[in-house]
């Protein structure tokens, strides 16, 4: 599987595949190697390396990232797995976005350039599943998302900007944005969100 989307994304004549890893030890490994060089711009993740859970590599990924001062790369997880808890605590804990293993070649090269972008990419099938239209987090930027998820764990608005590598200023206009899209007022109401 590796080394077919690996080969897709090479042929394309877009990307340059800089590795490929098939466990959370050779992930770390590949990722302390590539912070003293080019550092990649997308990680693609597989749920299953093995008898691993790959979402474990994300809080390496942040950790790592954070402290080397390192804008953490997008990650776009990969998996067969489709229930919605998955996809939720991949996005909650860094991901991008989420896509099946069956995903067509257009539809994996439109995954990537929106995640690039700074977008949150759900594969479509998993849409219905996680009820997007319904209301939920699906009003919100990712952005948006990762700092309420912040908020509900009770983290300041400095320890929000550290964590996410931005500005106060930043944090606190996308807490406005959260307050008018929710219509709450306090921080606590948002916390209860």
């Amino acid at each position: 599987m590796r080394r077919g989307l690996a080969a897709c994304l090479e042929d394309t004549g877009r990307f340059s595949v800089t590795g490929s890893v098939g466990s959370l030890k050779e992930g770390r490994r590949f990722i302390e190697g590539a912070g003293k060089g080019v550092f990649p711009k997308l990680v693609i993740l597989d749920i299953h390396l093995g008898a691993e859970n790959g979402l474990e590599f994300i809080e390496f990924f942040r950790g790592f990232c954070k402290t080397r001062g390192i804008a953490m790369p997008a990650v776009l997880v990969c998996s067969v797995l489709e229930d919605p808890f998955r996809v939720r605590t991949a996005l909650r804990m860094g991901a991008a976005g989420y896509i099946h293993k069956s995903t067509g070649e257009i539809e994996l090269l439109r995954s990537i350039e929106t995640v690039l972008s700074g977008g949150e990419y759900i594969d479509p099938r998993l849409q219905v599943k996680l009820g997007r239209d319904s209301g939920g987090y699906s009003k919100f930027t990712r952005r948006e998302e990762q700092i309420l998820t912040m908020i509900k764990q009770n983290y300041t608005n400095q320890r929000i900007a550290a964590e996410l590598f931005i500005s106060l200023r930043t944090v606190e206009n996308h807490i406005s944005h959260i307050y008018l899209k929710t219509s709450r007022y306090t921080r606590q109401e948002l916390v209860d969100y």
